[in-house]
């Protein structure tokens, strides 16, 4: 019998999103998250905005591998935002060719799925703007008019446009064999953001916060190993190493794989969350057994332990990892460790937090104080 697909229309962040609702099936979770959806724990199910673009691919997706209801998606209502917010033109068939060819291309080249969805989403947005056009009569000028028309005039952020130049760049030295000039082609400058560190006490209260053991355990580990968030939510149970005390952190930004040391305290605490969770492959599990938790309900987690403690500033998981770094340099760990712990490719990303460690601060003497 055919599995049961639904779609059917739900709202979130004031957006029209669509939810797909299937019985839990490991081989159709691959398929919505490729597509780019993403699981809600409130709403049980994975959602993805509702675009016509996100509609056709994730029907492509998924036609053949079950039976598709639509009939509650095709009655949703068009909101004003709908109608004011201009789309851009339907991707042709050439286009949607070279991209897919180009994604098979960057999985053979191994790349993360990160990059693959940031540079596949804005080769994607940026061949729909010039939809008008084959692919290979697009120039450097056609870039640039992206840039001022589309990226600019929306206030898309310079992160945003860096991605969309890498992309482009590397679509057409592979896809059309031609490089386009770089001195046409407008880069933002990189803004020089310092790290956000937050104090000792700070990190205690945040972490002691939940009452739930397994969010106890996700926070304490991305503080004591200094992970970043995808780290932490593609750890399996394999990856601990008791006996070594070390936790193997796999692939991680840029392939890279590392060792991190695991404290006796951690450690206990890992065992007793193993204990009471049992889980089976993931370290940390959602709702649904067997199931990666996601990472929206962990950001969730972290919301409601800066509630409790009344807290202001606008911290972020990756905070912690900052602060896990500064605090270790305060310490007296030497620089060179600290890279290697947290998976840098290069010392000057580390050093970085020589210019927020508070210790290096406090030996500086103001010459007000020889007035």
């Amino acid at each position: 019998m055919a599995t049961h697909i639904t779609f059917k229309p739900v709202i979130r962040d004031h957006k029209n999103h669509i939810g797909i609702y299937f019985p839990y099936d490991e081989m159709l979770i691959q398929e919505v998250k490729s597509a780019g959806a993403r699981w809600s724990s409130s709403l049980k199910c994975w959602y993805i905005e509702n675009t016509r673009e996100n509609f056709n691919q994730l029907y492509e997706r998924l036609k053949g591998k079950g039976w598709i209801d639509l009939s509650e998606l095709k009655k949703q209502p068009k909101t004003k935002s709908q109608h004011e917010t201009p789309s851009l033109p339907t991707l042709s068939t050439e286009a949607a060719e070279q991209i897919r060819v180009f994604e098979q291309w960057m999985q053979s080249k191994r790349y993360s799925s990160s990059t693959m969805k940031t540079y596949t989403e804005a080769i994607r947005t940026f061949l729909r703007y010039h939809a008008a056009k084959r692919v290979h009569e697009i120039t450097e000028q056609d870039l640039i008019a992206f840039n001022n028309e589309y990226i600019l005039k929306n206030r898309y952020s310079s992160s945003f446009q860096n991605q969309v130049v890498n992309a482009v760049k590397l679509f057409y030295q592979r896809m059309e064999k031609r490089s386009l000039n770089p001195e046409e082609i407008h880069r933002p400058k990189r803004s020089k953001k310092l790290p956000n560190v937050l104090s000792k006490e700070e990190v205690k209260a945040i972490l002691e916060a939940p009452g739930n053991l397994k969010h106890r355990t996700m926070l304490g580990l991305i503080y004591a190993c200094g992970l970043r968030r995808s780290e932490l939510l593609n750890l399996t149970v394999m990856d601990i190493d008791s006996k070594r005390k070390q936790l193997y952190v796999r692939q991680a930004k840029g392939n890279k794989d590392r060792y991190i040391p695991l404290t006796n305290k951690i450690l206990t605490m890992l065992d007793g969350y193993i204990k009471v969770y049992t889980p089976q492959y993931w370290l940390f599990e959602g709702q649904v057994k067997n199931q990666q938790y996601s990472a929206k309900s962990l950001q969730s987690v972290l919301k409601q332990s800066l509630v409790k403690n009344n807290i202001k500033k606008p911290v972020t998981l990756h905070w912690l990892r900052h602060s896990y770094a500064t605090h270790l340099l305060e310490s007296g760990t030497d620089l060179r460790y600290i890279q290697e712990l947290l998976g840098h490719s290069s010392s000057k990303t580390t050093e970085i937090y020589t210019h927020v460690s508070a210790n290096s601060l406090h030996k500086i003497k103001s010459p007000f104080d020889d007035l």
